[in-house]
């Protein structure tokens, strides 16, 4: 009989509780993921409890007090604290978002807090971007051009600079890409959400003039077509964006560009 198990060393246990602080009024009770890579434990899940009315409103507010008041081992990237580097992406509530623009008042019951999924983790909330930043590159996302650059810039209409929103916003945070199965699935093939809508920034942009190269990089079974709209991305991006929107685009491009 064929069983079907997790490999042993991928169990998540419990871990550390660490208790209220002495007078708390107002707790929350926060469940974060730790993995040490040092250690050769297996991940667990420590339990923080925390005094609101000591603490700022977002998850992230809630991380930095645990790091710097209670355990200092806590690992996780942070950067602007305003929804824009895109560094805290993490897995809150069972959602791909941002810590910092997260509000603790948003969450019912405890707060997990899990690193985003399908990343191999470097360490504790931190997720393995190489492969993600590799595929971002494969994309080439400059401005490409043949025509000698203008004394200036090289001007847009503002129809033609319109095209582009929606697309610039992009973080290149991850959530979108890690939310979607087919990423999951094959993420060392197909490109995901994230980097196809950066993709299609540069092809729906009037001053580039390699359109038909970066169609062709993209004419491939996998690396576009492994998309199945399931819009997983589109729900979880926190910029309130819609790679599946640019993803179609760019499949349309494929079929106009045959006929």
């Amino acid at each position: 009989m064929v069983e079907f198990a997790l490999p042993a060393n991928s169990k998540i246990n419990a871990g550390k509780a660490w208790p209220k602080p002495d007078g708390a009024k107002q707790t929350r009770t926060f469940k974060v993921y730790r993995w040490n890579p040092d250690d050769g434990a297996n991940p667990q899940v420590d339990t923080y409890e925390l005094d609101l009315e000591d603490c700022g409103p977002m998850v992230l507010d809630a991380l930095i007090k645990i790091k710097n008041e209670i355990d200092p081992t806590l690992t996780f990237r942070r950067s602007c604290r305003e929804g824009v580097c895109g560094s805290c992406a993490m897995n809150i509530d069972g959602t791909n978002t941002l810590a910092c623009t997260k509000y603790i008042s948003d969450v019912s019951g405890d707060v997990k807090v899990y690193p985003l999924p399908h990343m191999p983790v470097v360490k504790d909330l931190v997720p393995d971007l190489t492969q993600a930043y590799t595929q971002y590159a494969s994309i080439e996302p400059w401005l490409k051009a043949t025509t000698p650059a203008p004394e200036r810039e090289r001007l847009q209409s503002p129809e033609e600079r319109a095209e582009l929103d929606g697309l610039w916003e992009c973080i290149l945070c991850f959530c979108c890409s890690t939310s979607c199965p087919s990423y999951w699935w094959n993420g060392d093939r197909y490109l995901g959400p994230a980097i196809l809508l950066q993709a299609y920034r540069w092809i729906a942009d009037s001053r580039d003039e390699f359109t038909g190269e970066r169609l062709d990089q993209l004419e491939d079974p996998f690396r576009l077509y492994r998309c199945h709209t399931i819009m997983n991305c589109t729900k979880t991006c926190p910029k309130s964006l819609n790679p599946a929107k640019a993803i179609g685009e760019i499949k349309q491009l494929m079929v106009q560009r045959k006929v």
